[in-house]
């Protein structure tokens, strides 16, 4: 742990001093390494009954020489920070290949890969690298029913993430890396969960693991695949007091810079970005070179946007040392103060301030206050139950408020379904929600369902002062204002 603390004390250093250099493309170097399937099942899984041809964190166990060698070279080419080879190593995506038993063994041993080389490369030139722990995204979406006829069904939950993230973090955290990573978010309630995971391992541990979180903008909307802004996306993350906040993957890098400006402007910690070599071409391939890379985010750091920078697809050792070189000899960008306000989001970001006049908040989704509404939920007819919160919406409430505390109804199930409802109606999701029940389980069922930054209308202290205290930690953890 002694020499844990020291890798994390020089990576706070090293960020006060220059931009830090993260790595580039794992996957784009191990295709050019035209593997085959026998390289993917290695000895061990040769009998294995699906296809493993593509499931490249499989190759930390049956190709490490592979591994390790596209580590060293971009080490070489001038990054500090190694990423692990872990972006798929969770339960949601290993169960792609049958392989979700293999999540603990899969990232200890791609952090010990990942920080044998940091370490060799350390010893051979006398500049410290680090090692990133990847939690990536899975290929599930928490936000989003992946089927258009139900829009309240998921094909996972937070709790389920939440697991397989700890199972994650405390594996990576053993085979020796430096930080957690949540990489290229596209869903903001699954980094939620590996927040919380992480947070987690922080009290079971003792150990304040640094994380490091990365969104990603799927479009020229300037919004994430579930739909939030890049404020909103800070907003609902910025209670995991991230060592950076940043963004990577998805559009070119020149297409980032509206979004980069904005995190720069409004966040109190490093911003990072890791772009792609641009948009996949017809054959798959990016077509960004290095030069170009290294000028766009060269002019990123003249401007004062950058503390960390790497590339994302397509990047190549070539890119990091180009990219280097752009950056080397700018200062990074400074950290600005914050000025305390209740910042809470939905799809977009809500800000209550000194300045601010009342907040209006809507009451008519709750049934202990509206007959109407009551009835509707009573009577199974969320479609028109949803109709009520849109109009609040548009008659100008600011964050709505649900309760489903009636007598009748299994309060838990219907708060979770109109949640999951409102996350497909772009039109209500835009506003926070403030989750309303004096049962605490409504409130946390609630929770696990809402990407944004929600408020809890309250929590009661007739149990006593240590189960206060408990819920309002939670609450907290959860990523939500009371």
């Amino acid at each position: 742990m002694a020499d844990a603390q020291a890798r994390r004390t020089a990576l706070v250093e090293l960020l006060g001093q220059r931009i830090a250099i993260l790595d580039g493309a794992m996957g784009t170097m191990v295709q050019q390494h035209n593997l085959h399937e026998a390289d993917y099942r290695g000895e061990r899984f040769t009998d294995w009954d699906l296809e493993l041809r593509g499931n490249h964190d499989l190759l930390t166990l049956t190709r490490p020489d592979i591994i390790m060698d596209i580590h060293r070279a971009f080490l070489e080419a001038g990054a500090d920070i190694l990423e692990t080879n872990t972006f798929n190593s969770n339960a949601e995506s290993l169960a792609d290949y049958g392989m979700q038993d293999l999540v603990a063994e899969l990232n200890e041993a791609g952090a010990k890969l990942a920080r044998r080389v940091a370490d060799e490369v350390t010893k051979e030139t006398g500049v410290q690298r680090f090692v990133a722990g990847v939690l990536g995204p899975t290929s599930r979406t928490a936000s989003l029913s992946p089927d258009v006829n139900d829009p309240a069904f998921r094909n996972t939950s937070f709790e389920k993430l939440r697991e397989t993230y700890l199972v994650a973090t405390r594996a990576l955290v053993a085979g020796g890396a430096d930080y957690i990573l949540l990489e290229t978010v596209f869903d903001t309630l699954n980094a939620k969960a590996a927040i919380f995971a992480v947070e987690e391992y922080r009290d079971e541990s003792g150990d304040d693991m640094p994380v490091m979180i990365s969104g990603t903008i799927t479009d020229a909307s300037g919004r994430t695949l579930s739909g939030q802004t890049t404020e909103a996306f800070w907003n609902s993350v910025a209670h995991a007091r991230p060592l950076a906040i940043g963004l990577n993957c998805a559009l070119g890098v020149e297409d980032l810079r509206p979004y980069l400006s904005e995190l720069a402007r409004i966040a109190g910690t490093n911003v990072s970005v890791h772009p792609n070599a641009g948009l996949p071409n017809e054959f798959g391939g990016y077509d960004d070179t290095p030069e170009y890379m290294a000028g766009v985010l060269g002019d990123f750091a003249q401007q004062g946007l950058l503390n960390i920078v790497g590339g994302c697809c397509g990047t190549t050792p070539a890119h990091i040392t180009a990219i280097r070189d752009a950056v080397s000899a700018v200062t990074p960008r400074p950290i600005p103060v914050i000025s305390p306000a209740l910042r809470l989001s939905g799809l977009e970001p809500f800000e209550v301030g000194p300045d601010s006049l009342f907040v209006n908040v809507g009451e008519r989704t709750n049934v202990t206050g509206s007959a109407i509404f009551r009835r509707l939920i009573t009577g199974d007819d969320f479609n028109a139950a949803l109709k009520v919160a849109r109009q609040q919406v548009e008659n100008g409430s600011q964050v709505i408020d649900i309760n489903m505390d009636e007598g009748m109804l299994d309060s838990e199930a219907a708060m979770q379904r109109f949640l999951n409802l409102i996350a497909a109606e772009p039109d209500i999701a835009r506003v926070p929600i403030m989750v309303d029940s004096s049962k605490w389980q409504v409130i946390e069922a609630g929770l696990r369902c809402i990407q944004g930054k929600p408020i809890v209308n309250s929590i009661s202290m007739k149990e006593g002062e240590e189960p206060f205290l408990a819920q309002a930690r939670l609450v907290k953890r959860y990523g939500a204002a009371v």
